[in-house]
């Protein structure tokens, strides 16, 4: 493609149809921004749940920080700050997803059929992270170093990119629906500490440390488009609400499920893995009382 391109530009006439096709594509990118701007402000709910997502995913670059001064955290810290994640997902799914879904439901004027839609929009949620951990070659960040073989840098951060998919829908979801009870916050906290892992997990990678902890903020950033996708779901759901709800509730449960408790159980940390689980769990329960 390249090259068709420079043999094109070398003649004056297709120079000129170059400039035009350029032209008429920036054209085409701030208008397509200009009608997302206008939808935004049309829907300022959809807005705060974009924003919300941004937010969480730009705590994980925060969390990489500490790489730039005190590198690797300990290795007894590992299991308790995965725990923790999982403990404030699993809660986050259940109060700011499941039980505003079951809500609804139960006042609609079909209870029966969209509860039964509802249940299975949450497994169909589950099953397609469990699809694209299939489909998506990748390498989790807990298990360097155990296969015996060198990790490859972007199966690293592909699985990161797993990882917070479902975290900025699920927020972009609750926000935009209005039911957020402090999941966004929550999120950003717990990103916060995975941001240093990751990041730490980069520089066994060989990878320097500034270098690390932009790539922990880049991976956090793929949030805010999980958020987008959550935001229109949510915005275009009308009574189906519940049924976007449960989605993202999967999703969140099937990482908490196949990949954070897994995780933080490895043999000798199940106990710590499973204090900082049930931490996890009471701060988000102490998030949801307080929004």
């Amino acid at each position: 493609m390249t090259q068709i391109v420079l043999q094109h530009y070398t003649r004056p006439a297709a120079r000129r149809h170059l400039w035009v096709g350029l032209l008429m594509a920036v054209i085409a990118l701030l208008f397509a921004l200009e009608q997302g701007l206008n939808w935004f402000a049309a829907h300022p709910a959809a807005a705060n749940g974009l924003q919300a997502s941004l937010l969480a995913g730009l705590a994980t670059g925060l969390g990489a920080i500490p790489v730039l001064f005190m590198r690797r955290p300990q290795e007894r810290l590992m299991a308790p700050l995965l725990g923790l994640a999982g403990g404030m997902m699993l809660a986050a799914s259940l109060f700011s997803l499941l039980a505003p879904a079951v809500q609804i439901v139960a006042s609609s004027d079909a209870p029966a059929l969209l509860g039964a839609l509802t249940a299975f929009a949450l497994m169909a949620g589950a099953a397609a992270m469990q699809q694209l951990d299939q489909r998506m070659p990748h390498e989790h960040v807990e298990t360097l170093g155990e296969t015996g073989r060198p990790a490859q840098l972007g199966l690293v951060v592909a699985a990161i990119a797993i990882h917070n998919l479902p975290e900025g829908l699920a927020v972009g979801v609750a926000s935009a629906a209005g039911v957020d009870h402090g999941m966004s916050l929550g999120i950003a906290l717990q990103n916060i500490p995975e941001g240093w892992i990751v990041a730490s997990a980069l520089l066994v990678l060989g990878t320097g440390p500034v270098r690390a902890a932009l790539i922990a903020l880049a991976t956090g950033l793929v949030e805010p488009v999980g958020g987008l996708f959550g935001v229109v779901a949510s915005t275009l759901a009308g009574a189906t609400l519940p049924i976007a709800l449960a989605a993202a509730a999967g999703a969140m449960l099937w990482v908490v499920s196949h990949e954070l408790i897994p995780a933080s159980h490895q043999p000798g940390r199940a106990g710590a893995g499973t204090a900082g689980l049930v931490a996890g769990f009471a701060i988000m329960t102490s998030l949801a009382s307080v929004f």
